[in-house]
């Protein structure tokens, strides 16, 4: 155990240290004082919109996980596995981004539940769909945004890579249903019975049941674009109570890279690189940098009140428990 918190805090260190210094480096870059001004100035009709929608991506969230959950038998009423989702995503706002909230989630249904595979299995089958919708909603915003000046032209142009790694990264989502295969084609036979090698196979084999609960799976993507969708607009409005003038189709387009950099386990609550990568996103939409900064921040404290709910379950259990 006191290994396990050993490289939990070292783990945290090194993205502390990361954000500092990607923070530091904007600092240099940016008028720090005038993004200030800009979040807190920004339009309280807008910021009140944006709450209410993240107070609604929540909820499909929970939906969509619900519905994974009882697609595998997982005995969970609905009310618990929303309690569940909403105090784990708290308490991943102090853990690696991205995977900080799901090891939360799926620790405290193993808990819960007697299959602690198919608990692990439906949190990464959710991330997996959630990346994918990711992925979708990029290329539909490439399909969706047409570069009017010549900068977004150039953009566009030197986003093709980008858009290759996004594709690759689909694949991957897509592979991981039939990693049961694979794995067990990579790891040498006699090493099968190993002790981690052996839960990565039960874990790998109950992710590999869901390629026959396919309307589930259509179900259960068809919420998580929905609930990109969202994010995307969040941003949108936020960018409207700041008084820029970018259209949506270009949030289409970037707002899904933005996401995808926030889910690396590099920051501390999504603070540091995704900001550095919103601001270098909206630059050519003629953005300055201190009012993409501020849009950036923005997005990050909203998603963290959209995690307070949790707070709130996790202390009234802590005192039911005492």
């Amino acid at each position: 155990m006191s290994d396990l918190l050993g490289r939990a805090a070292g783990s945290t260190l090194v993205r502390l240290v990361i954000t500092a210094a990607i923070l530091t480096y904007l600092s240099t870059r940016i008028d720090m004082a005038d993004a200030a001004r800009a979040v807190a100035t920004v339009s309280r009709p807008h910021l009140a919109a944006v709450l209410m929608l993240v107070a609604v991506d929540r909820a499909v969230m929970i939906l969509r996980w619900v519905l994974l959950l009882r697609a595998s038998g997982i005995a969970i009423s609905a009310a618990d596995a929303g309690r569940l989702f909403l105090i784990s995503s708290f308490v991943g706002s102090f853990l690696p981004a991205g995977i900080g909230a799901d090891a939360a989630r799926a620790y405290g249904l193993a808990r819960e539940s007697t299959t602690g595979s198919e608990a692990l299995a439906s949190v990464a089958v959710d991330r997996v769909l959630g990346v994918l919708s990711l992925v979708s909603m990029g290329l539909i915003g490439v399909l969706a945004w047409a570069p009017g000046d010549a900068n977004e032209r150039r953009l566009l142009g030197a986003d093709w890579p980008l858009l290759g790694v996004v594709v690759v990264i689909g694949g991957a989502c897509v592979a991981a249903f039939w990693a049961d295969q694979w794995i067990r084609w990579i790891v040498p036979a006699h090493r099968h019975d190993g002790s981690i090698t052996r839960r990565v196979l039960r874990l790998s084999d109950a992710v590999s049941r869901y390629r026959n609960r396919r309307g589930v799976l259509a179900h259960v993507m068809a919420w998580s674009l929905v609930v990109q969708f969202l994010r995307v607009t969040q941003a949108y409005l936020l960018g409207l109570g700041l008084g820029m003038t970018v259209p949506f189709a270009y949030f289409l387009l970037f707002m899904p890279v933005g996401l995808l950099i926030l889910l690396l386990p590099v920051s501390i609550s999504g603070f540091g690189l995704p900001q550095g990568v919103i601001v270098w996103l909206l630059r050519p939409a003629g953005v300055g940098d201190s009012a993409a900064f501020a849009l950036s921040t923005l997005v990050v404290l909203t998603g963290l009140a959209g995690n307070l709910p949790g707070l709130w379950l996790w202390l009234r259990s802590r005192k039911s428990d005492g």
